[in-house]
């Protein structure tokens, strides 16, 4: 059995993240890796998954458009940002529930290092955007053959 150290600061963290989820907040990182929080109004859900030459990044943004949206890596974070606008109310128009989150948002992701931030692409179509982020060459894992004697 291994013995865990207490830290009291580190469960204030744990709550304070466990409120962020409930109330729609995101996370972000700051420069020293811990984790902050970034003033968002509503976070889209995100997958990330991996192959062997890239990974990929898929977020769910419906109702946003193209051009609300910004894609950027830089100092090693990926961040997605943007915003879904509120419809007009129209004359003779009365809402009866709004639901659906509207404003700003802020996703940040710390990229792997055999990630090559020189090769993203970014495509957003029907309310999802795909961003893939290639594996640098360089990373690429090799088998080498071993001899038994």
């Amino acid at each position: 059995m291994n013995l865990i150290k207490w830290d009291p600061s580190r469960e204030l963290e744990d709550v304070s993240n466990r409120l962020n989820r409930i109330f729609g907040r995101s996370t972000a990182r700051a420069e020293s890796g811990q984790e902050m929080l970034a003033v968002a109004d509503w976070s889209p859900s995100i997958d990330i998954s991996e192959t062997d030459a890239a990974y990929l990044i898929k977020a769910e943004i419906p109702g946003v458009k193209k051009e609300d949206v910004k894609v950027t890596i830089q100092d090693g974070m990926l961040t997605i940002q943007g915003e879904r606008k509120m419809e007009k109310e129209e004359k003779g128009k009365k809402f009866h529930r709004v639901e659906r989150s509207y404003g700003s948002f802020v996703r940040s992701f710390r990229i792997p290092d055999n990630a090559d931030e020189n090769s993203v692409k970014a495509e957003f179509k029907d309310g999802m955007l795909n961003v893939t982020l290639a594996k640098s060459a360089k990373a690429k894992a090799k088998s080498v053959n071993v001899a038994v004697t």
